[in-house]
């Protein structure tokens, strides 16, 4: 689980031994600097996908409960407060857009080939071939969005699709922000998210991938709706590794589950 994973020495050796190590970035990924600035890195190049793409700042949104963030508001007008707990939390989820994917699948191969210039002609070919189905897939969500009655979903879980409903301009509800550390029920967020299900005659409740469901259960079972898994492509089943489930697999299942939760 992306979340609560951390490195074994085997891990760690592997890391060192590359010529490229590549990681998203942001609170899942807090580990990393750690272990590079332990490291010899004359030899080995890194690539933080949260550099491809413009960021995003993780939002609060409506309904969901604060996580101690009251101070947060009197430290905006400080320009030159630079504490690091001050700063603001940028949204790490960069992938679920495919648009962001097309970004970052193309800089690393600019990453790639600059490892190995005697190669850069394959890598540009295999670049462009997953480019073209990163870009098929962009369409079939613009189409089933551009098509919807309604351009509303709601998660009673946590969030980690901002970027991909900021790309799609679509509205949001949701249990938790993407990177909630706390994800026990909160009762006047079930509440709201129950009443805004029936207030806006929404036919399906998300959750992600690897939850327990408590939460969008609960919606559904009070409203009618249907729980459906919308896939953050966090994690991979020991399963779906074993089959060689790819992100394109996982996110045509999103395509299927919004077409059926806007319309």
């Amino acid at each position: 689980e992306a979340h609560s994973y951390e490195p074994s020495p085997k891990d760690i050796q592997m890391i060192q031994k590359s010529d490229l190590f590549i990681y998203v970035g942001g609170d899942s990924d807090e580990w990393v600097d750690g272990i590079l600035d332990s490291m010899d890195k004359s030899h080995l190049k890194t690539f933080k996908m949260m550099d491809a793409v413009t960021l995003h700042e993780e939002e609060l949104a409506e309904g969901m409960q604060e996580e101690d963030h009251d101070h947060d508001h009197h430290e905006d007008k400080d320009h030159d407060h630079h504490d690091e707990e001050e700063e603001p939390e940028m949204d790490e989820h960069v992938w679920t857009s495919p648009a962001n994917a097309v970004l970052i699948v193309k800089a690393l191969n600019t990453a790639i080939s600059s490892l190995d210039e005697s190669h850069k002609d394959v890598f540009r070919k295999n670049t462009d071939a997953y480019v073209a189905k990163l870009e098929a897939l962009d369409k079939e969500f613009r189409d089933v969005i551009d098509n919807a009655k309604r351009k509303e979903i709601i998660v009673g879980d946590r969030f980690p699709f901002l970027y991909f409903v900021k790309e799609f301009g679509l509205k949001y509800y949701a249990a938790f922000p993407g990177c909630a550390k706390e994800t026990e029920a909160n009762p006047a967020t079930v509440a709201f998210l129950i009443d805004k299900v029936k207030e806006d005659g929404i036919p399906v409740v998300f959750h992600i991938e690897m939850s327990n469901e408590q939460m969008s259960r609960s919606i559904a079972e009070a409203t009618g709706a249907k729980n459906e898994l919308l896939n953050a492509v966090h994690n991979v089943t020991a399963e779906q590794f074993k089959n060689g489930t790819t992100y394109i697999d996982l996110m045509k299942h999103n395509v299927s589950v919004l077409k059926e939760a806007l319309n």
